[in-house]
C-alpha cells in the first residue's frame, strides 16, 4: 500500500497555530466536533456549488454537512501497529544529553511515517544491557538447535 501523505500545510502567508482550521481532502477520515465528535469520510468538498463539506459514516449511512471553514473538523489518526528501527545511525546530542534513534512507525492501514525515538543516557544504558542479554539468549538458543 502507498505511504500515507496527509500532511496539512498552512495557507500561503498564514500561520499554523492551535486555532488553525483543518482542511481535509476527499477520502480523509475526520471527526466533526459540531456533531459530538462523530466520525465521517469526506465525500464532497466545499466548492462553487457546495458551501460545505459532505461527510458520510465510514460504513455507510446518512450523510451530513460540516462548515466549509473546517473549524469543527479534526483529523482522525490511523492506529499504529508497531515501530521498527531504521537502518540509519543513532545520533547523540551532547547539549541535550539525549540520543536519537530513527524509527519507522507502521500504521494499521499499511502506511508508514518516520520519527525519532529520544532516549536519555540512563535509557541508553538500560537498553544496552537488555539487548546484550537478548543477544546472549539468541546465541544459546542457536547452540541448542545444533
Amino acid at each position: 500500500m502507498a505511504e500515507r501523505t496527509s500532511k496539512q500545510l498552512p495557507a500561503r502567508g498564514g500561520t499554523l497555530n492551535a486555532h488553525a482550521p483543518f482542511h481535509p481532502r476527499l477520502g480523509d477520515l475526520v471527526s466533526d466536533l459540531a456533531k459530538a465528535g462523530r466520525i465521517g469520510v469526506v465525500v464532497d468538498l466545499p466548492s462553487a456549488t457546495s458551501a460545505s463539506y459532505q461527510l458520510r459514516p465510514p460504513g455507510g449511512g446518512t450523510d451530513w454537512r460540516a462548515s466549509s471553514d473546517g473549524t469543527t473538523l479534526r483529523p482522525v489518526p490511523v492506529p499504529i501497529t508497531h515501530v521498527t528501527p531504521m537502518n540509519r545511525d543513532v545520533v547523540y546530542d551532547h547539549r541535550a544529553q539525549q540520543a536519537g534513534l530513527p524509527v519507522t512507525i507502521r500504521h494499521e492501514d499499511g502506511g508508514t511515517s518516520e520519527s525519532l525515538l529520544v532516549l536519555t543516557p540512563g535509557q541508553v544504558e538500560l537498553y544496552h544491557i537488555q539487548l546484550e542479554q537478548l543477544i546472549e539468549r539468541r546465541k544459546a538458543a542457536r547452540e541448542l538447535e545444533r
